[in-house]
């Protein structure tokens, strides 16, 4: 099998050639980028391209499967900027797809394309895909599902997997993550479990997260298996208050929404991070997500439990590490970050 994969270099996308290299079925990695990666990996070819601009067609030919990743988060104060790449790319990828007649396609959707939703039991892949309307990453997750569901319908014959992750954390992906949603102001040396002793109790505070390696695996899975449709990806248990406390070794204390949203909004307009507060609705509005389909249709377990992977990530922040690809590589953000706050802090797009 020829697989190609759009964005690459990033936290899922280095799982995902990860985990398609260990793949006896996989001849062939084409790990599509921007910024080309100088690092090799098994059965990988780094190929350098953007979805927004180049034909894609001519790349995608000969394929077995194409797994579209390529996905932008900031430039937060640009939603022009983030729906080109987000919903414009994505519609160019499906486009040249369908052109090259390529069999399979898995998408990169997310709980995020979900609408709001209950908090206290999960719903499974048929819970409606409309986003929640304050958040940019939600529009755009739900309008790409539209082009999807579009795409089914002209090409019957193509085979389309869409998996819905929650959050997806790793060790590696640390700097990015910091970069993209704690900004450079936040020292690397306050990331310590015993430096949080409070945890507010928001109401609907309750998410699910999952190793960004599991996560590789379920893309994998989903490459090799004769399967179609939506999979939900999380691993257990649900992240709530009282995990969070427990976690951190931490008390709560109440808070209502709307004064914690009033903080995320002032401080992403202050320019002090680049986290716009419409994350907060989406973290606070999408549901609870059940997996069974994926574990039964695709086979999938996750080796890695949601605190775990969070205390993955909260190491890698704290050591500052990445990997050696363009979005990961942990001094992107420049000399003493001074790249990241020449960006705005959301302003433009950054490394």
């Amino acid at each position: 099998m020829r697989v190609i994969v759009t964005g690459a270099s990033g936290n899922v996308g280095t799982s995902v050639l990860e985990a398609l290299g260990r793949e006896a079925k996989v001849d062939e990695i084409v790990g599509l980028a921007r910024r080309v990666p100088t690092v090799e990996m098994p059965k990988v070819r780094w190929v350098g391209a953007d979805v927004v601009s180049d034909d894609l067609a001519p790349i995608f030919s000969g394929a077995d499967a194409v797994i579209h990743l390529a996905w932008a988060i900031q430039p937060s104060r640009d939603e022009a900027v983030t729906e080109r790449i987000n919903v414009e790319g994505s519609r160019r990828v499906f486009d040249a797809v369908a052109a090259a007649k390529v069999p399979a396609l898995v998408h990169a959707s997310s709980v995020g394309a979900y609408s709001p939703g209950p908090k206290e039991r999960q719903v499974d892949e048929s819970w409606p895909v409309e986003g929640i309307p304050s958040s940019f990453y939600s529009r755009h997750k739900a309008a790409v599902e539209d082009l999807l569901d579009e795409l089914e319908g002209r090409a019957p014959e193509l085979r389309v997997v869409r998996l819905r992750p929650g959050l997806i954390f790793k060790s590696e992906a640390a700097s990015e993550i910091r970069r993209l949603f704690a900004g450079p102001f936040l020292p690397g040396f306050l990331v310590r479990k015993q430096l949080v002793p409070l945890i507010p109790r928001v109401p609907r505070l309750r998410f699910q997260a999952v190793h960004s390696r599991d996560v590789g695996e379920a893309y994998r899975q989903a490459v090799v298996r004769d399967v179609h449709g939506a999979f939900n990806i999380a691993a257990e248990p649900e992240i709530g208050v009282e995990a969070l406390c427990e976690f951190f070794g931490a008390r709560s204390f109440p808070l209502p929404a709307r004064a914690l949203r009033g903080a995320a909004d002032l401080s992403w307009k202050l320019r002090l991070q680049p986290t716009s507060p419409g994350w907060l609705d989406l973290a606070l509005g999408v549901p609870m997500m059940d997996t069974r389909r994926a574990r039964e249709e695709l086979a999938w377990e996750p080796t890695v439990t949601s605190l775990d992977a969070l205390d993955d990530l909260l190491e890698g922040m704290r050591n500052a590490e990445g990997a050696p690809t363009p979005p990961l590589e942990p001094n992107a953000g420049g000399s003493m970050r001074a790249r990241e706050v020449a960006t705005g802090v959301g302003q433009k797009q950054g490394t």
